[in-house]
């Protein structure tokens, strides 16, 4: 009894402080800045305006950067931007609801995310290139092959799946909305809770901390585990090996988020793939091991 009480007093008086206490300015160690400096802008799709960075020479082979769920296309792929751009005309966007894309509110799939890539490409003069798809993104990058099939070269699939929640399906979807009850709440906790991860795992310098703290904090609760929803209903099994569209799936072999049973499916569903496996890397290697990724990405698209 006692326990339960001293819990609901703490539960009671951390929602005061959030409710009616100052937002207190977190405490950075000295040198902070933002890891690349890329200028973006914006085009519409239809009536929806969405947010794209580009790198490189136009003139070189266009190679977009498809991000995952809840990582705008910067905070994802900051580590690979630059070094791919020596090569490669690089397209990032962010996906609605991400960075600074649209809030578009209510329900939408997988497929959704991929009519609305196809858009700003075309808005971008694009009309054919390879598409490296990470996550979440790499679900998009497979609708987006299905969907607008000359406007994908390759495709570069990496730490997702077919059907990336396979198992403990109900409980997977009840955790959502249970963690998107509290993010509704407050974003200060999650947001500082993931930086500090990140910087134990090797995934964040800290000198960009406030950068991505700041990233992190520019999240609808209810947008946000729209995506996580999305992700949760997609399944191409039926379709993704009929594709035609040459592929490479890199796997990371510890990966916490999209196991890898999910990600080797993946693979094996796709006759002919070109396999990359990535020893030890979770989820967060796009950012701790970015050599691996341009290693694999420059072999693969040149």
């Amino acid at each position: 009894m006692r326990t339960r009480t001293a819990l609901l007093g703490g539960i009671g008086a951390w929602a005061a402080y959030r409710l009616f206490g100052p937002e207190i300015a977190p405490r950075y160690v000295p040198g902070q800045e933002r890891p690349v400096h890329i200028p973006g802008r914006t085009v519409f799709v239809g009536e929806r305006e969405l947010f794209v960075r580009e790198a490189g020479h136009i003139d070189a082979p266009p190679l977009v950067l498809v991000h995952g769920w809840g990582f705008d296309g910067e905070m994802n792929y900051y580590s690979l931007i630059e070094k791919l751009a020596e090569d490669f005309y690089v397209v990032v966007p962010d996906h609605r609801n991400h960075g600074k894309s649209d809030w578009i509110r209510g329900k939408f799939d997988v497929a959704d995310l991929a009519d609305e890539l196809a858009g700003v490409l075309d808005a971008l003069g694009v009309s054919r290139a390879t598409v490296v798809g990470y996550s979440l993104g790499g679900m998009v990058t497979q609708e987006l092959a299905r969907r607008y099939p000359g406007l994908v070269k390759k495709m570069v699939l990496a730490a997702t799946a077919a059907r990336p929640v396979h198992r403990f399906r109900p409980p997977m979807r009840l955790g959502m909305w249970l963690a998107r009850s509290f993010a509704r709440f407050s974003r200060q906790e999650i947001a500082a809770g993931s930086v500090q991860v990140m910087k134990y795992t090797g995934a964040l310098d800290p000198k960009n901390e406030r950068w991505m703290r700041a990233s992190l904090m520019r999240r609808d609760a209810t947008l946000f585990y729209e995506a996580g929803h999305a992700a949760w209903r997609f399944d191409s099994r039926a379709w993704i090996g009929k594709l035609p569209q040459p592929a490479m799936v890199i796997i990371t072999e510890s990966d916490h988020i999209v196991e890898p049973v999910a990600q080797n499916e993946l693979a094996e569903l796709i006759a002919g793939a070109e396999v990359v496996r990535l020893p030890g890397a979770d989820h967060d290697s796009v950012l701790s091991d970015p050599a691996s990724y341009i290693e694999a990405i420059r072999g693969f698209a040149t």
